[in-house]
């Protein structure tokens, strides 16, 4: 037989988009199931895959650079999500809550279609995407206590930095590779318009320490995810 706790717990689990129902855990139960579908469930994207129609053959040593690749782009939307759960988990005001989460269920289209070509190339996503979740939750929650301008300001810096680092990947990915071009392009597009969209919402500019400090927690990710 249930406990009431154990029972409580089972029910939001079960349906955790149902009405609110005012229990402290609620938030705390919500969060958890968010990461649980993140990190262990198969990605599920609501558009379609944006990539071209069919696939060029290419070399050995071009499918391995497509992967790692992918496998950072895969990486880099594991920590994504967990941003936005965890500035949402955290937010002030039930307007910036509604932002993150909307925000996280675009970008969770982002995961589907990464997962979906590692498959395709026959690679694995990284093996530390449990940590990069983990810290960016953290991360993100500490940006959400210190107010909502500056949780928002988080997110147009990040989506700032995301642009050009699809720019980069864009630029290293094989010519032939039209399938993870199309991702990466259709990706971009998405970043671009969430750091309008924050700045529109009232998003403060970061002080340069803390960009060069996003910058630098950047690239430990993006280096290590493309061989771990």
């Amino acid at each position: 037989m249930l406990g009431p706790f154990t029972g409580y717990c089972y029910i939001r689990a079960m349906n955790p988009s149902g009405p609110a129902t005012g229990h402290p855990l609620d938030s705390l139960i919500a969060a958890a199931d968010r990461a649980l579908r993140a990190l262990a469930a198969p990605a599920r994207a609501t558009r379609p895959y944006p990539a071209a129609a069919e696939e060029t053959p290419e070399g050995r040593a071009s499918r391995e650079e497509s992967a790692a690749l992918m496998r950072v782009n895969h990486a880099g939307e594991v920590a994504a999500q967990a941003l936005y759960h965890g500035q949402a988990l955290v937010a002030a005001s039930p307007a910036t809550r509604e932002f993150m989460l909307r925000a996280a269920r675009e970008e969770a289209d982002h995961l589907g279609w990464c997962e979906q070509r590692l498959r395709e190339l026959g690679a694995r996503p990284s093996l530390l995407n449990p940590f990069w979740y983990a810290g960016s939750f953290a991360i993100g929650a500490l940006a959400a206590a210190c107010g909502d301008r500056i949780s928002l300001g988080f997110v147009a810096e990040t989506e700032r930095q995301v642009e050009g680092h699809l720019d980069e990947h864009l630029q290293r990915l094989p010519a032939a590779d039209a399938r993870s071009r199309a991702v990466v392009a259709a990706m971009r597009a998405d970043e671009i318009g969430h750091g309008a969209a924050a700045r529109a919402a009232g998003a403060c500019e970061l002080a340069a320490p803390v960009r060069l400090l996003m910058r630098g927690t950047a690239r430990l990710m993006t280096g290590t995810a493309r061989w771990l």
